[in-house]
């Protein structure tokens, strides 16, 4: 029996943007390829080049049914996340989903794609349910999806075009209700919207989105092998994982160890990526504060995630400072598995995947002086380290995320495949 193709739509792939949404898809890709019903396929996006014009598919070398499109990130409408050459939907895409024919579409990601993409596989495939993971907050908010306000960091829990036009003053509010209707419009044709934390799906219900076409599904995680715990008399050693962008709140955690001084007897580890692709006023504040930090904090640029068991070893505690609510940072499951506390930022994803008291600690977001608080008790307890350690419960496995999906697909494309014998109407999902 032929096992039946879903395709993976994500608008980097990790062998040119190692990020986190990244590093998820490409596992449930490979998880699916081990599945006795599912033949998966992946698209990933890469800028264009003079090798790669826009539009232009090719098979990614050396990985069987992986490939990369070429789209030009100045020309992408940010504002209403679409290509501004349509001929990219008309002709190249339909194209490749003609050749692939894919029974199922899961959607990982839209940047720099196009929210129109969905209803391309409408058009092109309309008897193909679609799916729509929601990583983070794009199409509700045009500051990077962060649901923070661009004048002084206030976190945002409501768009509308006056809110949004306080953010941006240049883009009158008509074109912030435009922008709302545009990306609902293709939204209709995702048959299925999957929230991976409980505090987006409720911010995407309140901007739109039936309750009944989103649910509440975990990422998995491949099992780890953690290295022994090492025996030491302090639990001291304090480590950041993760890319360098202001949002992750690198600022608000140097600027917590500079409180704490330099003969404090703790040790942070900054295991950050993307230092390069940080605007000048950024490196200038990141450099600024390592230098006043340099006998408590040691910079170690980007790491291979290989290494991950032994870093974890070398750390007691893992923290994750951001200012923006956040969804499911996947570091913080990759702590547990590796049987370490952290200490995360008290909103969103983040207070929700983190149980203060139990296998972690709060502190207020964006407060140093909370967060150096929250440092130096922690450094001073070691009974605390192992209480919250012991606290950690078991992190869902990739194969139970991947057998709900895979049942996910299975339900939608039965219900598809009844509601296309009554007639071409759309599932309600």
């Amino acid at each position: 029996m032929a096992k039946s193709r879903v395709l993976q739509v994500l608008h980097n792939h990790p062998v040119n943007s190692p990020g986190g949404t990244e590093a998820y898809t490409l596992r449930v890709f490979e998880a699916l390829r081990r599945s006795a019903e599912w033949e998966p396929l992946l698209v990933a996006r890469e800028p264009a080049s003079e090798e790669s014009s826009e539009g232009e598919f090719r098979p990614l070398p050396g990985a069987e049914g992986q490939f990369l499109v070429a789209t030009e990130e100045e020309r992408y409408d940010k504002l209403f996340m679409t290509a501004p050459e349509k001929s990219i939907y008309t002709q190249r895409w339909t194209d490749f989903l003609e050749a692939q024919r894919p029974d199922v579409v899961h959607f990982q990601h839209t940047l720099f794609l196009g929210v129109e993409l969905i209803s391309t596989v409408r058009r092109v495939l309309p008897a193909t349910p679609i799916l729509y993971t929601l990583h983070e907050y794009l199409p509700i908010c045009n500051h990077y999806g962060q649901l923070v306000r661009t004048r002084n960091r206030e976190l945002c829990l409501e768009a509308s075009p006056r809110r949004c036009n306080e953010c941006f003053p240049e883009i009158a509010p008509q074109q912030f209700f435009l922008r709302k209707r545009f990306i609902r419009s293709h939204f209709d044709h995702v048959d299925l919207f999957i929230a991976p934390s409980k505090f987006l799906m409720r911010r995407y219900i309140d901007w739109g989105i039936p309750r009944m076409r989103i649910v509440h599904e975990e990422h998995g995680f491949p099992a780890a092998l953690p290295e022994p715990v090492p025996d030491r008399p302090r639990r001291d050693r304090f480590a950041f994982f993760g890319v360098l962008t202001p949002f992750k709140g690198i600022d608000v955690l140097l600027r917590a160890m500079r409180r704490l001084g330099p003969d404090w007897e703790g040790h942070l580890t900054i295991h950050g990526a993307n230092y390069e692709a940080q605007i000048p006023e950024v490196q200038e504040e990141i450099d600024a504060l390592l230098a006043e930090t340099s006998a408590t904090v040691t910079f170690a640029g980007p790491y291979d995630p290989e290494a991950l068991p032994r870093l974890m070893a070398e750390t007691d505690w893992v923290v994750v400072p951001s200012v923006w609510w956040e969804n499911a940072p996947l570091v913080i499951q990759e702590a547990f598995q590796h049987g370490r506390p952290v200490i995360a930022s008290d909103i969103g994803g983040m207070a929700e995947h983190v149980r203060d008291g139990i296998d972690g600690l709060h502190f207020r977001a964006g407060d140093p002086e909370a967060l150096a608080r929250t440092l130096g008790s922690a450094a001073a307890d070691p009974a605390l380290w192992e209480r919250l350690r012991n606290g950690i419960a078991p992190v869902r496995s990739l194969d139970a995320h991947v057998n709900r999906l895979t049942d996910l697909y299975g339900g939608l494309t039965r219900v598809r495949r009844r509601q296309m014998e009554r007639g071409p109407r759309r599932a309600a999902g």
